[in-house]
C-alpha cells in the first residue's frame, strides 16, 4: 500500500521531499512540514506505533484484527481494500460439517482461530508465512484462511471462496500518548487525510464517518 499511501499524502498536501519507493531507505526526514515517515513491513506498523516509536502509521485492518495492538485507530481510509476469506479445494465446501476437526492452514491464526471457535468448529491451525494456496494441494489442510482481493490466485489452484470473515482497507492508527501530548498536529493530520478520504470516496460512492464523527472519536480517545 505503500504508493496509495504516498498519494493520499501528498493529496492531502504533505511535501515528501525524496521519499520513494524505488529507494532502499527506510527512514525519510522531512524537514519542510515537520515530519519523519518510516518504511516498515506492515506487521511491524502497530508494534512501532504502539511503542512510540512512530506518532501515526498505515496499516491495513487484517494486521490490526490479527495482533490486537493497543492503538487508536481513528481514520478508514478505504484503500488497499480486500477480504480475510475462508477457501478450500473445489468441490469439499462442506467437508468440515462431515469431520470433528479441520486443518486450517493461515498466516493469521488468531482471526482464524476465533472465527471457527464462534461457529464451534474444532481446528487445528498450520502457521504458515506466504504460499497459503498451495496447502490444501498438498494435504497439509483442509482450509485455508488468506487475504483475497480479485480471487484470482485462488482460482488458479482450484480453489474457491468458503466464506468472508472480515473486510480489510487501510486505517490511520495513532500512539494514544502522542495524541494527547502532540494532539494539535495529530488532529490537523486527521483532518486534512479525511478531506482527501472524502473526496476519493466522492468518486466510488464509498461511505465515509463525518469528521464530526471523527472529532468525537478523537476527543473520547483522550480521555
Amino acid at each position: 500500500m505503500l504508493d496509495l499511501t504516498l498519494d493520499v499524502f501528498r493529496r492531502a498536501g504533505y511535501a515528501l521531499g525524496s521519499l520513494s519507493t524505488e529507494s532502499r531507505r527506510l527512514v525519510f526526514p522531512c524537514p519542510e512540514i515537520g515530519m519523519t515517515f518510516l518504511i516498515v513491513r506492515p506487521t511491524d506498523v502497530p508494534t512501532y506505533v504502539e511503542y512510540g516509536a512512530a506518532d501515526v502509521g498505515i496499516v491495513g485492518k487484517d494486521v490490526l484484527m490479527e495482533q490486537d495492538s493497543d492503538v487508536y485507530e481513528p481514520l478508514d481510509l478505504q484503500f488497499g481494500a480486500c477480504r480475510i476469506a475462508v477457501a478450500a479445494l473445489k468441490g469439499q465446501a462442506s467437508r468440515d460439517r462431515l469431520s470433528s476437526k479441520i486443518r486450517v492452514a493461515t498466516k493469521y491464526p488468531k482471526i482464524a482461530e476465533r472465527y471457527f471457535n464462534q461457529r464451534g468448529v474444532s481446528v487445528e491451525i498450520v502457521k504458515l508465512y506466504g504460499s497459503i494456496e498451495l496447502a490444501p494441494l498438498v494435504g497439509l489442510a483442509d482450509r485455508i484462511v488468506d487475504l483475497v482481493e480479485t480471487g484470482n490466485t485462488l482460482k488458479a489452484h482450484g480453489l474457491v471462496e468458503v466464506e468472508c470473515i472480515a473486510q480489510s482497507t487501510a486505517r490511520l492508527v495513532v500512539n494514544r500518548a502522542s495524541l494527547k501530548l502532540k494532539h494539535a498536529v495529530v488532529t490537523v493530520l486527521i483532518k486534512k487525510l479525511w478531506v482527501v478520504n472524502c473526496v476519493l470516496g466522492s468518486r466510488t460512492g464509498a461511505p465515509r464517518k463525518s469528521l464530526r464523527g471523527v472529532r468525537r472519536t478523537v476527543k473520547r480517545a483522550r480521555t
